[in-house]
């Protein structure tokens, strides 16, 4: 698997409509807003997963204890049950690397 190091540059307008189309029905991106099916991703890069206040994570996610980071976080994304077995994401995906790093260029100026 290709790491985040080797992916090509993000583009954010790219990675904003792929979070509406694929993450937004289920988290928020922005700081301070709710919990829905996932969880806020508000202050995601940085935080331990499984530690958002307020969200029922999966066994699995709380004890993965994964530091999101850009390159966590590229790796999760390819394949989120492979990457974390057990946590409750029902995403199968995204398969493309432009695509993944377009949604962390995104993530990381909307999750700041």
């Amino acid at each position: 698997m290709a790491s985040f190091a080797d992916a090509p540059a993000g583009n954010i307008a790219n990675g904003e409509k792929i979070f509406k189309t694929k993450c937004a029905q289920c988290h928020v991106a922005e700081n301070g807003g709710g919990h829905k099916q996932g969880p806020n991703l508000g202050g995601l890069f940085g935080r331990v997963s499984g530690t958002a206040a307020g969200f029922a994570f999966s066994k699995a996610n709380k004890e993965a204890a994964v530091t999101w980071s850009e390159h966590s976080l590229y790796d999760y994304l390819l394949n989120p049950k492979k990457f974390m077995p057990g946590n409750k994401m029902v995403f199968a995906g995204l398969k493309k690397p432009e695509d993944r790093a377009d949604l962390i260029a995104f993530l990381k100026q909307a999750c700041a």
